[in-house]
């Protein structure tokens, strides 16, 4: 395969990364770090960028993908799972949402006071013809995404980026509380907050499928371009959140912000007066339009690949129409719903990749896997319930023993502990058959 095709299916799998939460957390971060930027950044990078690629190489080694993964605990398990993955970051959730904030970010500020749900509705119809028309050639998405949309995305928020750093010559402000002690473990944590590895495991179908169609088939070759390719977006990703949250570092003294939108949007149109606003419409809506395609492409390619006799292009008509329609409908209510799922899911998530790459060790251990993931979801239901607003003061009460648990990592070490007692358990059957 040629280093320029590998190249470009590395920026391919940038921009189906980089959506508008990508956008808003780090210049956020950088903003309530203040002089403790450095750290802070730096642990989100560790997590924000290293999982999901972790999640895309281990999709590249699986040899049936997502799918593959799961079956090293059940067949059941593995289409349960992977059906919600592909449901809540697809039609459900992602895809909705990346409308709806190109229309609030990148739509809205140009448009009257008055606009109301039908500007919404022109927009999404617009916005989902782009998408399903994007969608329909997945061979197509290098070519579309990676070498052309992808480039004028680097480009303006480089632009955006490198005036922020020249020309905003603000001194940095005194962290805020949480990032004061360990500013590094902080950033660690928001980086992990992103749940990007869900996305990446739905990704790394429409990666595997985009170097087979330049014929790389080959499962050595397919791990080692996809593992290239994962490198290539993980280092875009690491330096646009470095540069972003530096920026909100230097615009933390003209706040305080709601969010990192509105950091953006004080930042454009601080350096760039009424062509900021347009300069960060084009951002948003790149960001979003590319994920949204890569969403919808992943969510088509499994479905189809479960259900061959339904045609790819008809899974594409049924995700843009659904997602159309939950974008001006019902948005609010699947993201309550939408968003402690993938909070319950997570762990989960991390755990089976993880411990895929350490398959041969255990010889492929169902109960080596069962368990370690039946100890995690139990911090996994309590993270689920806290977010769904569930009163769990009591089942807090039976799990804060666990190392990280304040810090929502408490699931780690159960996970651990969990491993190893169903391997043992597996090693003990082993042992009573071979001596019956």
């Amino acid at each position: 395969m040629k280093k320029k095709d590998i190249f470009f299916t590395g920026l391919m799998l940038f921009a189906l990364f980089f959506g508008a939460g990508n956008l808003i957390f780090p210049p956020y971060l950088g903003m309530e770090a203040g002089k403790a930027v450095w750290p802070a950044i730096i642990g989100f990078v560790v997590t924000g960028v290293s999982l999901p690629i972790l999640c895309v190489a281990a999709i590249a080694l699986a040899k049936d993908g997502i799918q593959s993964i799961g079956n090293y605990v059940h067949p059941l398990f593995s289409l349960c799972f992977s059906l919600i993955i592909y449901l809540a970051i697809g039609p459900f959730f992602g895809i909705p949402r990346g409308a709806g904030v190109t229309y609030e970010m990148g739509v809205k500020p140009f448009l009257s006071g008055n606009s109301g749900a039908f500007s919404l509705l022109l927009f999404t119809i617009i916005f989902f013809v782009i998408v399903y028309w994007l969608s329909l050639n997945p061979s197509k998405l290098v070519d579309r995404i990676g070498e052309i949309l992808t480039p004028i995305l680097l480009l303006s928020i480089a632009v955006l980026c490198i005036a922020g750093i020249i020309q905003l010559q603000n001194p940095l402000q005194e962290p805020a509380e949480k990032y004061a002690s360990a500013p590094f473990f902080k950033g660690f944590m928001e980086g992990y907050l992103t749940m990007d590895a869900i996305a990446a495991l739905a990704f790394g179908i429409v990666v595997v499928n985009a170097l087979k169609d330049r014929g790389v088939h080959q499962q050595s070759a397919m791990i080692k371009a996809t593992i290239q390719a994962g490198l290539i977006a993980g280092v875009g990703l690491a330096l646009v959140y470095i540069a972003t949250a530096l920026v909100g570092a230097k615009m933390s003294v003209n706040g305080p912000f709601a969010n990192g939108g509105d950091l953006l949007s004080s930042a454009a149109a601080l350096l760039f007066g009424s062509g900021g606003k347009l300069l960060l419409g084009v951002i948003v809506a790149l960001a979003c339009l590319t994920t949204c395609i890569g969403l919808t492409t992943a969510c088509a390619q499994y479905f189809h690949k479960i259900t061959p006799n339904i045609s790819y292009k008809t899974y594409v008509t049924i995700i843009t129409m659904f997602s159309l329609v939950v974008s001006n409908l019902g948005l609010n209510q699947l993201i309550s719903i939408s968003a402690p799922a993938l909070t319950m899911i997570y762990p989960l998530a991390i755990v089976l990749v993880v411990m895929s790459f350490f398959h041969r060790l255990y010889k492929g251990s169902t109960k080596t896997y069962g368990m370690a993931l039946l100890f995690t979801s139990v911090f996994s239901v309590y993270d689920g319930l806290k977010a769904f607003g569930v009163d769990t003061q009591w089942l807090e009460l039976l799990l804060s023993w666990s190392p990280f648990f304040s810090m929502g990592l408490g699931w780690v070490v159960p996970a651990i502990i969990g491993a190893i007692i169903g391997f043992v358990m597996d090693n003990i059957v082993l042992k009573q058959h071979r001596t019956a």
